[in-house]
């Protein structure tokens, strides 16, 4: 299946039910009779029927207020084309102004995974090396979470899957230090990536997020501008919980970039869009199933076509 086609798939449920919506008023949503009349140039004064089926459509898909609000006010002096095109249109430039382009550092760029536990952030570890690996990159992978014995044995099945090293200390040991070991490990084997998994934390836990930072603090003294990315990864699913886990590890971590995993069978999937539009953080990988190849670079394109395209 193509990457469109698993990103369409994973997002079915979400498009579902906007297009449900919609298509009680798209196409006949007229003017509201009540309205003042609308400057030429300004747009029709969308029924209020129109503009409760937008506002339900996208509070429902997890869109969130702030983002809601000015999707609608756009839609309301946008008369081309259809509902669907016209709500489309605005999300992509709300995805595109949060939207950075990934610079890989030379010679190594360092990566660090963080989220909390349940989110697959393990998984990611090992589906991201894939990306990279598949894509021309050296990839060397740290598995920083030393507390829980079965995430290590778990990455290491997927770093084997992907034909990636791995580097791992005993359970307990100092994440930053086994961070240092790999750090050392990449250069002298002449790897140019490498991905921290780091233990599954809640932002609540000062002496938890100490230990990410101390993380970050003997990486960037091994490695200029190091940590380059400091991924978070979100679980799809739990909606506008996952904005609220995106602001504070933005603010604790120095997270610059979302994860959004298990996009697939969600009726939430536009979380995205809170994420972009309130938090300005791009989202750069998109997880839509179970398998290896079940994960892709995020495409604002593709996304809006997936969630707004009348043609499903």
């Amino acid at each position: 299946m193509a990457l469109f086609d698993r990103l369409r798939a994973g997002l079915a449920r979400t498009a579902g039910q906007i297009r449900e919506r919609f298509a009680s008023v798209d196409g006949a949503e007229g003017v509201d009779a009540d309205a003042p009349s609308v400057p030429a140039g300004m747009g029709a004064t969308l029924a209020l029927e129109t503009i409760e089926a937008v506002e339900d459509a996208l509070i429902a898909a997890d869109v969130g207020l702030p983002a809601t609000e000015r999707i609608v006010a756009a839609v309301r002096n946008d008369v081309q084309g259809s509902l669907s095109a016209r709500v489309g249109r605005e999300v992509r430039r709300i995805l595109e102004e949060a939207a950075r382009p990934q610079a890989l550092s030379a010679p190594l760029h360092v990566i660090l995974i963080v989220g909390v536990n349940g989110t697959g952030k393990t998984t990611t570890v090992g589906k991201l090396a894939n990306v990279y690996r598949a894509s021309g990159h050296s990839v060397l992978v740290c598995a920083a979470d030393t507390f829980r014995a079965a995430a290590v044995e778990q990455l290491a099945v997927w770093t084997e899957r992907a034909g990636v090293d791995l580097v791992r200390a005993k359970t307990g040991s100092d994440p930053a230090a086994i961070t240092f070991d790999a750090v050392t490990a990449a250069k002298a084997r002449g790897r140019d990536i490498v991905l921290v998994d780091t233990a599954g934390r809640l932002h609540t836990r000062a002496n938890l997020m100490a230990e990410l930072d101390k993380i970050r603090r003997v990486v960037s003294r091994e490695v200029p501008g190091a940590p380059h990315e400091v991924l978070l990864v979100l679980d799809a699913t739990v909606g506008q919980n996952g904005l609220a886990q995106a602001r504070e590890f933005q603010q604790a971590s120095g997270a610059n970039g979302i994860v959004l995993t298990k996009l697939d069978g969600t009726a939430k999937g536009g979380v995205a869009v809170a994420i972009a539009h309130d938090l300005k953080l791009p989202i750069r990988y998109v997880g839509v199933g179970e398998g290896i190849d079940d994960f892709m670079a995020f495409d604002a394109d593709a996304y809006v076509d997936a969630m707004f395209s009348e043609a499903q």
